[in-house]
């Protein structure tokens, strides 16, 4: 893959460490953009890119534009706002969005792409900040073939799977799956050590054992210790969660899917919530179990 002229827009826990393995990892000329101007150029400054104070401008002449933001809204601000990338982005680019959104705005900024000539991926990410950090994400992605085939090198500088699933809201309803199995995994995996605790057994040869047969899980592997413990103050944020778990409730709503246990856990992540863990790690399902 040749040196591209790259533009990242929004340096959360996600985006800040991603852009960084474009630069460093995947040797693209990089010009970032974040909400809070000062983050970007602590950015440059630590990365050797460069940094913009809009979208628009930082999009402008780039072959590949990429974000990760918050929500729909963010998205479509930094998309096709008044200073939004669409704005300048040329014919021929691709804009590669990490954001987990729903499928709906993947749709609609898809369309908007279109008619102005360059392409759009959905493209949501899995694997939490240690993968964002590791260039070790699971990449969704929704979009034609050949803008996928384009800026697939370019994504491989983060990521250690990058797969096309399907048209344009594919990625984001893979995700989507993703979330709603996590959810399960997260409260069965509460609701097992809570019960070896009030059982008496030891948690750790517990998990050594039943970790290396049917049950086991990614989960169980990176988080068992601390629920065990009782730590949550890291992670991937209740709050997030619970935005995510809303995008499929909602899909879920169109398509006529019945997701009753994903319903179910994201009230029990409501719970989390008003005992103050907005910011806490997924796996504190443990700690309403225990309060």
């Amino acid at each position: 893959m040749k040196m591209a002229n790259v533009a990242f827009l929004g340096l959360g826990v996600m985006g800040y460490p991603m852009a960084a393995h474009l630069k460093h990892k995947g040797g693209h000329d990089v010009t970032v953009y974040n909400r809070t101007t000062a983050k970007a150029e602590k950015w440059a400054a630590e990365h050797g890119g460069a940094f913009a104070r809009t979208p628009a401008e930082a999009a402008a002449g780039k072959e590949f534009v990429f974000s990760c933001v918050g929500n729909d809204d963010d998205l479509r601000q930094v998309t096709v706002g008044d200073d939004g990338a669409f704005q300048s982005m040329q014919a021929g680019a691709v804009f590669i969005d990490n954001t987990t959104a729903s499928a709906e705005v993947a749709r609609e900024l898809a369309e908007a792409a279109t008619s102005r000539g360059f392409s759009f991926l959905d493209a949501p990410v899995s694997g939490g900040q240690a993968g964002a950090e590791n260039a070790a994400l699971t990449v969704m992605v929704g979009g034609e073939q050949a803008a996928f085939d384009r800026a697939q090198p370019v994504i491989d500088a983060y990521a250690k799977m990058v797969g096309l699933m399907g048209p344009t809201g594919a990625g984001q309803l893979t995700k989507m799956i993703n979330q709603i199995a996590i959810a399960g995994i997260v409260q069965g995996l509460a609701e097992g050590i809570h019960f070896g605790k009030k059982a008496g057994l030891d948690i750790e040869k517990v998990v050594e054992v039943i970790s290396k047969g049917a049950a086991g899980s990614w989960q169980m592997e990176n988080r068992h210790k601390t629920m065990n413990a009782g730590k949550y103050d890291f992670g991937f944020a209740v709050d997030w969660m619970r935005k995510d778990l809303g995008i499929c409730l909602a899909e879920a709503d169109r398509n006529g899917a019945a997701l009753p246990l994903t319903a179910l856990v994201d009230q029990f992540y409501k719970d989390v919530q008003q005992m103050g863990g907005q910011r806490w790690d997924t796996s504190s399902l443990l700690a309403r179990l225990e309060r």
